[in-house]
């Protein structure tokens, strides 16, 4: 038995299983009832022993002959339960195979009506080229035995197997296999022609002109009379050599006869035992078929019947081949927007947008001339219409090239592509504030339509190709449009959306403003119904011919009407575009996009209130200055690297006095650490993160909170901070919530982006330097030469003081030279050991390594409380033992000959270590 290809039939919803309930088991002997036995027996002993007569001994002899009475009565009761449930079971049973029947009877039929034999076609004729998910792909060889869907659920029993044999074969159904298997009908040569005809005929009246061609050698008259000469995505060959070459989804329908062999790209090969029985094989299993045939006559009368049906479609028989855009005849310019966009039967096809608007849904399938309707509109109105009178903002979600030729139109207030997401989305708003402007200058005129007296506006056509895919990219929009779509026609917004379908896309609240509808051809007959109300334009042939046919239905048209867009070249546009080239260009329905860099020359600048970046309003239709107010504690600029941190940074500093911190972290713990004494200037500091990453945990910890406390008296003492950073987590957190007015820039990634807080669209990893976000918005920053830092002073050398030099410092060259260095200084090294005996007079030094210094702690007081301690950077870790003191020291950058001169009374400072060249330490640090 054969079953339809899988995805070649209708998707129907499995029938609910039936039951069939098992048979009764095997009833077991009855058990003989022993009590009921024994009783009598007893009870004639108990009288006996009582009375003493022997004569009530008889009564025993009841117990056999209620045990024997007991057995047959349960016997023949178990025999009356189990014919019983056989007549129940037998009885279900047949109302199951009844609705078996009327089940397969409903699958039959609806088999029948989604894939039909060519008795179907004939039988209704509606049927022909109509849409079917079903019938692509397949061929419908003949009807017969198939798999059923109706399932019953019974035991293993002979009425279970029969009645799931019965469920499981449905009889007298399509038959079908796969259209790309290719078939081979074998028999003789006037027979198999016979049912090779009905096969054809059945694929071409089931597939359109368009969507099949048929190919053969032999110029049989029926075949010349098919429609199906149009080249196709899918051919059906006729000749074994050719089909033997054929691509991977066409079909073959061959005739071999008995003596010859199968050839090798036939997947199916159909037997014939009679004229209209045949056994089909493929897959490895075989079916009987019935099998339809046709005589040569009958084949050739019902081809020209398909030739005449295809002539007749609507938009073949009276439209023109071909319309040019140049032949056009305008209809004379109004109010409104009437223009010529092609021609039907009768002569020119006009389209008005106020009249028969406002608004117009297009549909059409990719290569039905979808884009070229929409070209060949807006250039009519162009030709037609001045930049006073309309102007047009296209959007081309299908690719970016469909408006390329229409960009040079003066008309053209700009062209939208899902290239460049960021400036749809920004456009698009745009409109939104374009609503607002148009009922402010309404109001102004006092004036409730854009047609009355005293209104100077020109009317904005919307044109969208691929509605759908911008409403995928931006499902916010959708609000928008039913926004422009309801209030659009006393504004002058005109909409002309193009979808390749309506249904699903195009919501009813927007569709019911649209009244002027346009399909060109569809797959679907249901979407030709949703935008047109019938299925005309679900019958448009796909071949090359019938491109730019078109339906036309108005709000007041009983049916819609055919027509043929007319074909606009790029020297029709050229033309156009020479003939107004000396219009006004037209108001633009958005500020142009912020620029890649924007001078701070050019950029309003105030000491008190210092320009942070130009700011994007596209829902207000402007672009202002966002400012840095007087009580604001500050800005944080975030960003990555090359995104334009120390450029924005600059561009505040260039406006008001201000103090740079510095960068390297010796020069910034200094500043920090006087920062308290300087009031009323802008605080600028640079890659926080940075610097502070470059200071131990220690240091790093106290840097912050002294940065933390300075920004959070920074109102009381009328003073301002700038600082940039890559990051904002963990503690720089808190110094990001002391500036609230935070500009986010470029982030190396999504996540970055998000982690700093910035919104998700507005994440642009090619944004160029300087473009970033400020409170939900884009923002792009000032642009100046960024200043040259001035290098930190190198700290002083060491002196020399009155008393003893205590230096600690780990042995080694390093050590080695400062001990040189203080003895050419006129300092007698001494050893540790040595300390107690050198004479109380002579200047001397004790140059020895931290341990050694915490063994000799008289000498360590002596040192610390007569003369100077000198402790090297790279001995931090025993600073604080050996001298005592809790506070941290000034910051010396390890590896760079740095020192802490530690004298009583006096703060620790940092100097230069003796004999170690600065310039040299840091090239080797």
């Amino acid at each position: 038995m054969f079953t339809p290809q899988p995805g070649a039939g209708p998707a129907a919803t499995p029938p609910a299983h039936l039951t069939l309930p098992p048979p009764d088991s095997p009833r077991r002997r009855p058990p003989i009832p022993w009590l009921a036995s024994l009783a009598p027996v007893l009870g004639a002993v108990v009288l006996w022993q009582v009375t003493g007569y022997a004569g009530v001994l008889w009564f025993a002899l009841l117990g056999p002959v209620i045990a024997v009475a007991g057995v047959m009565d349960a016997s023949r009761g178990a025999r009356r339960d189990a014919r019983e449930q056989e007549r129940s079971r037998n009885a279900l049973a047949l109302r199951i195979r009844d609705e078996i029947d009327e089940r397969h009877i409903r699958e039959r039929s609806e088999a029948l009506r989604a894939t039909p034999t060519l008795d179907g076609y004939l039988d209704g004729p509606g049927e022909l080229w109509r849409p079917h998910p079903s019938r692509s792909g397949i061929l419908v060889v003949g009807r017969g035995d198939v798999v059923s869907d109706v399932r019953i659920s019974a035991a293993d029993d002979e009425l279970s197997r029969e009645l799931i044999a019965h469920a499981g074969t449905l009889a007298d159904a399509p038959v079908t296999v796969p259209l790309n298997a290719g078939i081979a009908v074998r028999g003789p040569r006037v027979i198999a022609g016979a049912v090779v005809r009905a096969l054809v005929l059945q694929l071409c009246c089931a597939h359109p002109p368009g969507s099949l061609r048929v190919v053969a050698e032999a110029a049989d008259p029926w075949i010349a009379a098919l429609p199906h000469h149009v080249d196709s995505g899918v051919r059906c060959h006729l000749d074994v050599d050719a089909a033997q070459a054929r691509g991977p989804e066409d079909a073959a329908v061959l005739v071999v006869e008995p003596h010859q062999p199968v050839p090798t790209r036939c997947a199916a090969v159909l037997t014939l035992d009679d004229v209209a029985r045949g056994r089909l094989e493929y897959a490895g299993r075989a079916v009987d078929v019935c099998l339809d045939v046709l005589s040569a006559a009958q084949a050739a009368r019902l081809a020209s019947a398909l030739g005449e049906r295809h002539r007749a479609l609507p938009g073949r028989r009276e439209l023109p081949p071909i319309v040019m855009a140049s032949e056009l005849a305008h209809p004379p310019a109004g109010r409104g927007l009437a223009v010529t966009i092609g021609a039907d039967g009768s002569g020119p096809a006009v389209l008005d947008l106020v009249a028969d608007g406002p608004h117009a849904v297009v549909t059409g399938m990719t290569g039905s001339g979808k884009s070229e309707l929409l070209v060949t509109w807006v250039a009519q109105l162009a030709a037609t219409r001045s930049t006073r009178e309309v102007t047009f903002l296209l959007a081309d979600f299908k690719g970016g090239t469909a408006f390329d030729a229409l960009a040079a139109l003066p008309h053209v207030a700009g062209v939208l592509t899902d290239l460049d997401r960021h400036a749809t989305q920004r456009a698009l708003e745009s409109l939104r504030a374009e609503i607002r402007h148009r009922e402010r200058t309404l109001a102004t005129a006092g004036a409730r339509d854009i047609a009355d007296a005293g209104v100077e506006l020109a009317r904005l056509v919307v044109v969208v190709d691929e509605f759908a895919a911008l409403l995928d990219a931006h499902r916010e929009l959708g609000t928008l449009f039913a926004d422009l779509a309801a209030r659009g026609r006393a504004l002058g917004i005109h909409l002309i959306l193009g979808t390749q379908r309506a249904a699903g896309v195009v919501r009813d609240s927007l569709l019911a403003n649209c009244p002027l509808r346009v399909s060109l051809r569809v797959v679907d007959e249901a979407d030709s119904r949703f935008v047109i109300g019938t299925h005309a334009a679900a019958e448009i042939p796909g071949d090359p011919a019938s491109r730019g046919t078109a339906f036309v239905r108005r709000a007041g048209d009983a049916q819609p009407h055919a027509l043929r867009v007319a074909r606009t070249t790029p020297a029709d546009v050229a033309t156009i575009c020479d003939r107004r080239r000396a219009e006004p260009a037209p108001r633009r329905p958005w500020q142009p996009p912020l620029p890649q860099r924007w001078p701070l020359s050019e950029a309003p600048v105030s000491a008190e209130r210092p320009v942070v970046g130009l700011v994007d309003e596209p829902d207000n239709q402007r672009q202002r200055a966002a400012r840095l107010e007087p009580d604001d504690a500050g800005v944080l600029v975030l960003g990555g690297p090359g995104s334009g941190r120390t450029t924005a940074l600059a561009a505040l500093a260039a406006q008001t006095p201000a103090r740079w911190l510095p960068g390297d972290p010796e020069g910034l713990w200094d500043a920090l650490c006087e920062l308290d004494e300087a009031d009323g200037a802008l605080v600028v500091l640079d890659d926080l993160d940075a610097v502070l990453a470059g200071l131990p945990p220690d240091y790093a910890a106290a840097a912050l909170a002294m940065i933390e406390r300075a920004c959070r008296s920074a109102r009381a003492r009328g003073r301002r901070f700038a600082i940039s950073s890559g990051r904002a987590i963990g503690p720089l957190a808190r110094v990001a919530d002391l500036l609230p007015r935070r500009v986010l820039l470029r982030m190396p990634s999504k996540i970055d982006h998000l982690g700093a807080g910035g919104a998700p669209e507005l994440f642009d990893a090619q944004a160029p330097a300087g473009r970033g976000a400020l409170d939900g918005r884009l923002i792009q920053l000032p642009w100046v030469e960024p200043p040259q830092r001035t290098a930190t002073a190198e700290p002083p050398p060491y002196s020399g003081g009155t008393g003893s030099v205590g230096v600690v410092i780990r042995d080694g060259m390093q050590a080695r030279r400062v001990a040189a260095a203080l003895a050419a200084r006129g300092c007698d090294i001494v050893a540790m050991a040595d300390a107690d005996r050198a004479g109380a007079g002579a200047a001397r030094a004790i140059v020895a390594d931290p341990e050694l210094w915490q063994r000799s702690w008289p000498v360590l007081q002596t040192v610390r409380a007569r003369g100077d301690l000198l402790v090297d950077a790279d001995c931090a870790a025993e600073y604080r033992m050996l001298t005592g003191d809790r506070a941290l020291p000034p910051f010396c950058a390890p590896g760079r000959g740095r020192a802490w001169l530690v004298r009583e009374g006096s703060l620790p400072v940092r100097v230069q270590l003796p004999g170690i060249d600065p310039v040299r330490a840091r090239r080797i640090a």
